[in-house]
C-alpha cells in the first residue's frame, strides 16, 4: 500500500516534468510576480493532473470515449485559453508587475484558476498519466479498496505539487540576477511560446470539426 503511495508520488513528479505552456507560464509568473505566484500557479496544474489521474483510475473506458468524441472541442477551448494567455503575457509590462506584486495578493485565485483551466483543457495529459500508472504497476483493482486508490491520488497530487514547488523555488533563487531587459525578453518569449501552442491547438480543433 505505502509502496504504491511512493510510486504515485513519482507518477505525479514525472507527469509534471514535460516542459510546455504551463511550465513557461509558471516560470514567467515567478520571475515577474514572485515565488508565491509561481507556486499557486503550479498548484492549479497539480490539482488538474490529480483530476485527470482520478478519471484514468476510476473510469478509463468512459473518459477515453468522452475525450475521443469531443476532442475538437477540447482543442478549441484549450487553444482559446492559450492564445488569450499568450497575448496577455506578451504585452504585460514586467516593471509594473514587479512594483505591484505585493499589492496583488488577491490575484492568487486568478493565478490558480487560469493554470488549472489551461491544464484541464489538455486531454492529452490523461493518456500520459495512464502510461505512467501502467509503468509503475500500481495496484488499482477494485479488490484493493477505495483507501488505496485515494492514497494513490494523494500521492500523485503531492508529487505534482512537489515538482512545481521545486521548479518555482529554483527560478526564484536566481530571480534577482535577472535585469529588467531580461524580464522583457522573458515576457516576449513566454507570450510567443504560449500563443503558438494555442494557435496550433485551435487549428487542430477546427480541422477536426471541418474534416
Amino acid at each position: 500500500m505505502w509502496l504504491d503511495f511512493i510510486k504515485a508520488i513519482l507518477v505525479g513528479i514525472c507527469g509534471s516534468i514535460p516542459v510546455g505552456p504551463v511550465a513557461v507560464l509558471c516560470i514567467q509568473r515567478t520571475l515577474n510576480k514572485g515565488r508565491a505566484s509561481g507556486i499557486i500557479s503550479g498548484a492549479g496544474a497539480a490539482v488538474a493532473d490529480t483530476i485527470f489521474a482520478a478519471f484514468a483510475i476510476l473510469g478509463l473506458a468512459i473518459v477515453q470515449r468522452l475525450i475521443k468524441d469531443n476532442e475538437p472541442y477540447f482543442l478549441l477551448v484549450g487553444g482559446v485559453i492559450l492564445v488569450a494567455l499568450g497575448i496577455r503575457v506578451y504585452f504585460t509590462n514586467p516593471i509594473v508587475q514587479l512594483r505591484k506584486s505585493r499589492a496583488k495578493k488577491g490575484k492568487f485565485v486568478e493565478d490558480f484558476v487560469s493554470v488549472f483551466l489551461l491544464t484541464i483543457s489538455n486531454p492529452a495529459t490523461i493518456f500520459f498519466l495512464i502510461g505512467l500508472l501502467a509503468l509503475m504497476n500500481l495496484n488499482l483493482s477494485s479488490e484493493s479498496g477505495g483507501f488505496n486508490i485515494a492514497l494513490v491520488l494523494w500521492g500523485i497530487c503531492i508529487g505534482a505539487f512537489f515538482w512545481w514547488f521545486s521548479l518555482t523555488s529554483l527560478v526564484n533563487k536566481f530571480r534577482k540576477k535577472f535585469r529588467l531587459k531580461q524580464l522583457w525578453i522573458t515576457n516576449r518569449v513566454s507570450g510567443i511560446v504560449i500563443f503558438v501552442a494555442g494557435f496550433i491547438s485551435l487549428v487542430d480543433g477546427i480541422w477536426l470539426l471541418l474534416f
